[in-house]
């Protein structure tokens, strides 16, 4: 008899499933990013998140326990997105393609605000350490793929220090992007493809 009630709550959908909708999650992704650009990360409010999102500060708790993982599960779900490293042919032309989608995000308005800020914060509490964790090693992951193709069609050396390359691909364009503020142009972001490959031939 109790093995039987056990196995019916594990059967039963959760009362309060059929609430968490997509959109509203992706209304609270946002929300939370809108307030993160404005007060940083140690001052954002839940209750203010939840009002822009049109939503009460419930439909947060519901998904998310803490800040903490609300916000780790916002930036592993929008990073993670932006981690692919399509196979265009030809390196120069996976360089190229790589450069253009990391400046498109770099380039806008929440994003800029909210990355320095993010890593600040991981130094000052080391609370969204473990996200930025998985999401690099999963973005490393992918640049290997690219690497790995390179190789096979044989435009780069078997010997390549993978590490090294990986850090060389964003480095040009994050370090003026986020560290300078300055703007790339597109014939900047040419000239860089041209430049890492050559730095990558060489590695």
């Amino acid at each position: 008899m109790e093995r039987k009630s056990v196995d019916a709550r594990k059967s039963r959908v959760p009362s309060g499933a059929a609430v968490l909708r997509s959109d509203l999650t992706d209304a609270l992704f946002r929300a939370l990013f809108e307030e993160w650009a404005a007060t940083g990360y140690a001052a954002i409010s839940l209750e203010r998140v939840a009002t822009r999102a049109g939503a009460g500060k419930a439909a947060i708790y519901r998904r998310w326990p803490s800040k903490r993982d609300f916000a780790s599960d916002a930036i592993e779900t929008v990073g993670l997105g932006l981690s692919a490293f399509p196979d265009h042919g030809s390196l120069l032309g996976d360089i190229s393609a790589f450069l253009i989608m990391t400046r498109r995000t770099l380039r806008h308005r929440l994003v800029r605000r909210i990355l320095p800020d993010l890593f600040a914060e991981r130094m000052r509490s080391g609370d969204l350490a473990p996200v930025l964790e998985r999401l690099t090693a999963a973005r490393r992951q992918r640049g290997m793929e690219l690497l790995d193709r390179a190789i096979a069609r044989g435009e780069l050396r078997k010997e390549l220090d993978r590490e090294l390359a990986l850090d060389l691909i964003p480095a040009a364009l994050y370090w003026r992007l986020v560290n300078m503020g300055k703007p790339v142009t597109m014939d900047a972001l040419q000239r860089q493809s041209v430049a890492i490959l050559a730095a990558l031939q060489a590695c």
